[in-house]
């Protein structure tokens, strides 16, 4: 059977009961549904729907269709809408190759900016088949639905413009396993924290210059993080163990960090933590947050003073990839479904596992090496590349009753 599509689009002031009115027509005709979009911006009503008839009826079908149209067109009309109509031989959508979720973040989100992504997804022979905001604030988060484009080109495009534009923009396929269950794995100093542990231990030493420059040279992938942690830790010696207690209560967490546990444990994703740092504090941090794992160095302590040395295995940076794939199992997840954000050298291996590898405000040799980079200072901007909107986030609160204060 030759089959044939009308196109009908209404535009104008949103009011209820504007789809029911429109079904309500085509009701009376001899026709299927085969699509439906519809978007509200600013009280603007854009509303699609393609219907579909058989066009190879021998009389009859072009009188029927022109009354159909003729009964639209008076429905929009009382309603005080446009309304557009065209025709059409296909009404199946053809799925074209590279399906891909495209999620841009900007703080502010400038019109060249999605002028320049929207140019170079054109340009890559890919279309925009829909577009949908997730975030407006503290930062605008665009997502765009992109068919016909091979990802990892699309990834490579989009990063310089990107970088051009100042924005953040992701670059993922489509499917199930972006709703699945996952596992989130998270460096701890300067991602989940806004500090280095070791330095506002160093700061109580007196030693914390010397502490700070040999981080930095670790975090550039300059130095073996190992080497570097035992050169650092040295510096400590002689702190009494009551300095943890002091340092626990000079952390704070990264805007957005509340938001996102509480968001992602709702969801029933899986939490953990793997640093560089140490227990003494990062179990502070496991509490306070409800998170499920957690591996991390564990400083020695004898008769109550710190000996300058580190107890056991160093968590480092093949150590990460390890935890990860340790808490993966644990929880019985595919490393596919994990999710590894960082902004260190000692975080490339646990970025490179994962199924997704974020790099956090992070150095450009780990920015180069992620799947998608975040540069804007709030943590919870990780739920967007998730798929989850500020929205639905905000319901869940008010709903809980839970109050945020975290900006």
């Amino acid at each position: 059977m030759n089959q044939r599509t009308l196109l009908i689009t209404l535009t104008g002031p949103d009011r209820p009961g504007v789809t029911s009115r429109l079904f309500s027509v085509l009701a009376g005709f001899p026709v299927v549904v085969a699509d439906i979009e519809q978007v509200v911006i600013r009280g603007r009503l854009t509303l699609g729907v393609l219907v579909a008839y058989a066009g190879d009826t021998p009389t009859g079908t072009g009188s029927t269709i022109g009354a159909l149209w003729t009964a639209v067109e008076r429905a929009a009309e009382d309603m005080g809408l446009q309304v557009e109509l065209s025709t059409g031989s296909d009404p199946q959508e053809k799925r074209r190759r590279g399906r891909l979720h495209v999620t841009v973040l900007g703080s502010p989100l400038q019109p060249a900016a999605m002028a320049g992504i929207a140019g170079r997804i054109a340009a890559a022979g890919a279309n925009i088949d829909r577009i949908e905001r997730l975030s407006n604030y503290p930062v605008t988060c665009i997502e765009l639905a992109v068919s016909g484009a091979d990802p990892d080109t699309l990834r490579a495009e989009l990063a310089i413009e990107a970088h051009t534009q100042q924005v953040d923009v992701a670059v993922q396929r489509t499917g199930l396993h972006r709703r699945a269950k996952r596992l989130i794995v998270m460096d701890v100093d300067s991602t989940l924290i806004q500090a280095e542990v070791i330095e506002l231990l160093a700061a109580h030493a007196g030693c914390l210059d010397e502490v700070a420059r040999v981080t930095e040279e670790a975090m550039r992938g300059e130095l073996d993080f190992a080497e570097s942690l035992r050169r650092r830790v040295a510096l400590l010696e002689g702190l009494p163990q009551e300095i943890f207690e002091k340092v626990r209560k000079e952390l704070v967490l990264t805007p957005g960090a509340r938001t996102l546990v509480r968001t992602l444990k709702r969801l029933d994703y899986r939490f953990a933590i793997v640093s560089g740092g140490f227990t003494q504090l990062t179990d502070a941090l496991v509490d306070d947050l409800g998170i499920d794992y957690s591996a991390a160095n564990t400083l020695e302590v004898v008769d109550g003073v710190l000996t300058g040395r580190v107890v056991g295995e160093i968590v480092d940076r093949p150590g990460k990839a390890r935890a990860l794939e340790r808490f993966a199992r644990q929880a019985g997840i595919p490393i596919s479904q994990t999710v590894a954000i960082g902004d260190g050298a000692n975080d490339l291996d646990m970025i490179a596992a994962a199924g997704l590898g974020i790099a956090f405000n992070a150095k450009p040799v780990v920015r180069q090496a992620a799947d998608t980079a975040v540069n804007v200072p709030y943590l919870d901007s990780i739920l967007y590349l998730l798929g989850i909107p500020r929205a639905e986030v905000e319901a869940a609160d008010a709903e809980d009753g839970v109050i945020v204060a975290e900006r």
